[in-house]
């Protein structure tokens, strides 16, 4: 198999992937994803993808992240390995496509308008 090459992306999140056969291992930034992502549900959230479709010791996962906060990164990564297994295999689309893994989440954050603290913020309104 050829090195699948892949794009997920959550928020500001951007997640680069260099998916290809291997024994498991997911290199994010250098690091093991388990020292990137530190808590259980993020490293949970960066496999789901992975266990669906039972490939978790099958594919060694090269990650390039960049933008926003860890979870939005957990989640830009799970996508990114999810195209990354149809392109494989377009018999992994159903199961994932079920447990809703392909869809790209597009909430951002609001910008910041002008005359106002925050994006819906008002100053206090003071009538005399």
């Amino acid at each position: 198999m050829a090195v699948i090459n892949t794009t997920g992306r959550r928020k500001t999140a951007i997640a680069r992937i260099y998916m290809n056969n291997g024994e498991g291992k997911i290199v994010v930034n250098g690091r093991d994803y388990k020292e990137y992502f530190p808590t259980g549900t993020l490293q949970y959230v960066v496999t789901q993808s992975l266990t669906v479709v039972n490939a978790q010791d099958k594919f060694d996962v090269k990650v390039n992240l960049t933008g926003g906060g860890v979870a939005g990164q957990a989640e830009a990564l799970r996508l990114a390995i999810a195209k990354a297994l149809c392109e494989y295999d377009p018999q992994n689309r159903p199961p994932l496509k079920a447990q809703g893994l392909l869809r790209r989440d597009p909430r951002m954050v609001e910008r910041k308008k002008p005359g106002r603290p925050k994006a819906r913020k008002r100053f206090q309104f003071s009538k005399r």
